[in-house]
């Protein structure tokens, strides 16, 4: 596939923005699940923009693709607190499960109650100092151990039994902020992709894509002949933190921990030798996909971090098409499908999306680039 052309105009933050109406910024999912709009555009050449309903996503993908989705599980990791002055906090977890039970040890003269250095961002009407400790629901408590910059907290967390157990007795669905109302009983399943595991619970935000997916869905697509297969990345800050930087080159994207299983591996490696597209469902799948070629020089089974900042002129190693929703401006997201596809043809099939009013960001509708 040829490189998408670049300019210095590519590497400006103020080159990423676009007028969305605050009316097309998705508030609550789609009645139905699957019901959803999707856009489709021609990676390269002619722009080609057309409309389609999400289930008729089968007739819009080239043969034999295979699907990579992120089956990762948003966790309730949204506490709501009190410090020790009688002041509200929030805290956001940031550290995968996987990783905060790995680092668990038992708290001395504390039946089945246990600890672990994490990391989270804290949110409080007045300064949180070190060595303040606050106090959650479920046992749950957070000692500040070390202040970083916009909110980012090294902390130690205390919990009585399993962990994920005491953040679904106490914790909120971690909504995004242009989400301008709390957390609802619908949101408990309506942000989780039907294909989510239980036992990749841990992210903090949904990989949006795929809640357009439904259990009909999956099942056309198997008989159409697309194989699906599934990474995880449990979607902490690297994801959705703001790129400050004018040039945004300088931006430094926080980690992320990810997991490629040989199965996926296999599956890319027999695609690939097959010429048939490797399509991710969701930037996440694409961070994946991207980050363990970057390190690997190619998919294979891997188990780590990704730090992988995808902006134009970067290249890409494995991916073919892309299944995503519309991101906010002069989001790190919006430069990753920009570094696909061409900031220009993305700016302008988002204005197509807004003059015909689709629904943006996690509740929205969907595109396809292929």
């Amino acid at each position: 596939m040829p490189p998408v052309f670049v300019s210095e105009d590519d590497f400006l933050l103020q080159n990423y923005t676009y007028e969305l109406p605050q009316a097309q910024i998705a508030q609550y999912p789609p009645e139905q699940r699957g019901t959803s709009r999707l856009l489709t555009m021609r990676r390269n050449g002619a722009l080609d923009l057309e409309h389609h309903m999400f289930s008729d996503l089968p007739d819009c993908l080239p043969e034999g693709s295979l699907l990579v989705a992120n089956n990762s599980r948003v966790l309730q990791a949204r506490l709501l607190g009190s410090r020790s002055t009688g002041g509200k906090v929030e805290f956001l977890l940031l550290t995968p499960l996987p990783l905060v039970r790995a680092a668990a040890t038992p708290v001395k003269g504390r039946e089945d109650t246990w600890s672990a250095e994490v990391n989270g961002l804290v949110r409080s009407g007045g300064s949180v100092r070190e060595g303040e400790t606050l106090h959650f629901g479920a046992g749950i408590s957070v000692t500040i151990l070390e202040c970083g910059t916009f909110g980012h907290r090294r902390v130690r967390m205390c919990w009585k039994g399993d962990v994920a157990d005491a953040f679904a007795a106490t914790g909120h669905i971690p909504l995004p902020p242009y989400i301008k109302r709390s957390d609802a009983e619908e949101d408990f399943s309506r942000y989780q992709t039907i294909y989510s595991r239980e036992e990749k619970t841990g992210s903090v935000a949904a990989p949006t894509a795929g809640l357009h997916f439904t259990d009909e869905l999956r099942e056309t697509l198997r008989r159409r002949g697309f194989q699906w297969a599934e990474v995880t990345l449990y979607v902490s800050y690297g994801t959705f933190s703001p790129v400050r930087c004018e040039d945004i080159r300088n931006h430094q994207m926080h980690r992320e921990y990810v997991e490629l299983p040989e199965e996926t591996a296999n599956a890319i490696a027999e695609a690939k030798a097959r010429h048939r597209p490797v399509i991710a469902v969701g930037t996440t799948s694409v961070r994946t996909l991207e980050g363990v070629a970057q390190v690997c020089g190619r998919a294979q089974p891997f188990a780590g971090w990704t730090d992988i900042f995808l902006y134009p002129g970067r290249p890409f190693r494995v991916v073919d098409g892309i299944i995503t929703n519309f991101h906010l401006p002069e989001s790190s997201l919006l430069m990753l499908v920009s570094a696909f596809a061409g900031r220009k043809r993305i700016l302008e099939a988002y204005q197509e999306a807004v003059k015909e009013s689709y629904r943006f960001f996690s509740y929205g509708d969907a595109m396809l680039i292929r």
